[in-house]
């Protein structure tokens, strides 16, 4: 894998724990820093705006029963960039959240990666 994205910090909210361990190795086997996983969107929200810095954030889009946009809108406003993951993919995403990267369940390590640069605008080294 690249190490364009060694020694970033990236936010998880993901309420399912199998799917968040993944989301933790992925995140270290590409020399990320996972912060969190948030499990619900109050969490995420808090961990959003604790202070710490950010790179980027991986936000599932269904959060124990609530849309996670509350946390994508604070990380926009910070200008943190973010990728949405969801099992009905892009096109089940409200009309003004299109467009932003979005990686489909089940998701391969490559495309966490892919979409995290696409969202930072990071090249491949």
């Amino acid at each position: 894998m690249s190490e364009a994205l060694a020694g970033r910090r990236i936010l998880v909210v993901e309420d399912e724990s199998l799917v968040a361990m993944l989301l933790e190795t992925i995140l270290e086997d590409m020399g990320c820093t996972a912060v969190g996983p948030a499990a619900t969107v109050d969490d995420g929200l808090a961990l959003a705006t604790d202070g710490e810095r950010l790179d980027a954030a991986l936000l599932d889009v269904n959060v124990a029963g609530r849309q996670v946009f509350p946390v994508a809108e604070i990380l926009q406003r910070n200008g943190v960039p973010f990728v949405f993951s969801t099992g009905y993919g892009e096109g089940g995403l409200p009309d003004q959240w299109r467009g932003h990267p979005t990686i489909q369940k089940p998701f391969t390590e490559a495309a966490v990666q892919d979409a995290l640069m696409k969202a930072m605008g990071v090249a491949e080294v």
